[in-house]
């Protein structure tokens, strides 16, 4: 039988920009081992497996190396394949069983007509903590505001200079070896400009981010849900509002709205674009 596989540009309204994912729809349940080397063939940030259950899809993320407990990007781009496949009707909540409880995901359409994706993710709190010396190692001569970190493993890293974002080349061999799944280093938004990355010039955000995940595999991801799961509350926190425009400034780029109004979950908001279809063989 035909395993359908397709891989989407999420966070993203242009090809070739945003986070690629693959999405493989399955018919039946597969072995752990056999997705995981999907994954490192396909050899994205993450592949997304599909299966259809009573009510919804289960729904599981591998990165080349592992597998993972959350994954922003690829279930954005598992309700975009859904929808546009004709899997399900536009109109239907995608809902999926993870390994991070119930995730959702609506269709909605702006004031524009602009198609946008909704997802309704859990939030994870930071707690302040010290820079570990071998993130400090790898981040090179950055000046941070504030350091704190997740249960779940992620540290966030504010620094005063957007420049500072864009221009940051951390030392993946090193970071690797931090006590840490993934470091998130992030600032306030220069207004209306954003030089470094095409798909961002003109629109006015509130923060701009970068991804390093070298523990897992992925040195920089490109777009990461995950993490703006942490970088809502922090933010929230700092400017004082419940809708934000986020900016993540990858050599790709992608951008999100995020909605967090102090509960337990966030509503992370992206477009997507599938970029080609195919049959796995194997």
């Amino acid at each position: 039988m035909d395993i359908r596989i397709i891989q989407i540009d999420s966070f993203t309204r242009l090809p070739f920009r945003g986070n690629p994912a693959g999405v493989c729809l399955l018919h039946e349940p597969m072995p752990t081992s056999w997705m995981q080397q999907v994954a490192n063939e396909m050899n994205l940030s993450e592949t997304a497996f599909l299966l259809p259950e009573e009510e919804g899809y289960n729904l599981r993320w591998f990165t080349p190396t592992v597998e993972v407990d959350l994954c922003g990007h690829a279930t954005l781009a598992s309700a975009h394949a859904l929808w546009s496949e004709g899997d399900l009707a536009p109109s239907t909540e995608a809902r999926f069983s993870t390994r991070s409880g119930l995730l959702t995901a609506l269709h909605r359409a702006n004031s524009n007509g602009e198609s946008w994706i909704e997802l309704n993710f859990p939030v994870a709190i930071c707690e302040p903590t010290e820079l570990d010396s071998k993130v400090q190692q790898a981040l090179g001569d950055i000046k941070p505001l504030a350091i704190t970190h997740t249960q779940s493993g992620f540290l966030l890293v504010e620094v005063a200079d957007e420049e500072e974002v864009h221009t940051l080349q951390p030392d993946f061999s090193i970071l690797k070896t931090a006590p840490y799944n993934g470091v998130i280093v992030t600032s306030l938004a220069g207004r209306g400009t954003s030089q470094h990355s095409g798909q961002s010039s003109g629109k006015s955000y509130d923060f701009v981010s970068r991804f390093f995940a070298p523990a897992i595999g992925i040195d920089e991801d490109p777009v990461t849900g995950a993490a703006h799961c942490v970088l809502a509350p922090f933010w929230r926190d700092r400017l004082g509002k419940d809708d934000m425009l986020a900016y993540q400034a990858s050599r790709r780029g992608g951008e999100m709205r995020l909605h967090y109004d102090g509960g337990d979950r966030v509503k992370l908001m992206g477009q997507a674009v599938t970029v080609f279809r195919g049959v796995l063989q194997a």
